[in-house]
């Protein structure tokens, strides 16, 4: 039994998060966060998935970037599935739920910078590539977008 939860920053389940994030995403790049790097992730929405002993499973971020009359945009940030439970269908899972709560929200748009490894992943899930490849933290990624 799998859980979704909506974190809340600087929570227990939010470090929890930042411990799965940092293993996944930044160790291998010799990457840390800062105490300024995660300030400014309290306006976000942080989604995680847990298994049935509340161990974090997979977390990614909702970051509102584009408030106007017109259009409202989130940015997809911070997806990271624990290494156990990758190519399960956990992360089209958290998607999904991601996308669930956007529209919930009255968002729009969801974009986001993917990794060139993870590109045929979004393509699958309906996200579009929006730009030429360029570096982000030392690595190739490319922006995609999806319209709710």
């Amino acid at each position: 039994m799998y859980q979704f939860k909506i974190i809340e920053h600087l929570s227990q389940d939010y470090w929890k998060s930042i411990t799965l994030r940092h293993k996944i995403l930044r160790e291998p790049l010799n990457l840390y966060y800062s105490g300024a790097e995660l300030d400014t992730e309290k306006d976000s929405f942080h989604i995680g998935l847990f298994d049935e002993n509340n161990k974090i499973i997979g977390v990614l971020i909702l970051k509102p970037i584009h408030e106007q009359e017109t259009e409202k945009e989130l940015k997809m940030r911070q997806v990271a599935i624990d290494e156990d439970y990758q190519s399960k269908g956990f992360g089209k899972m958290l998607v999904d739920f991601a996308e669930r709560l956007a529209k919930e929200k009255k968002y729009e748009i969801i974009s986001l910078h993917s990794r060139q490894t993870a590109i045929a992943f979004y393509t699958k899930l309906d996200y579009t590539i929006e730009s030429e490849t360029f570096k982000e933290i030392g690595i190739p990624h490319v922006k995609m977008k999806k319209k709710l």
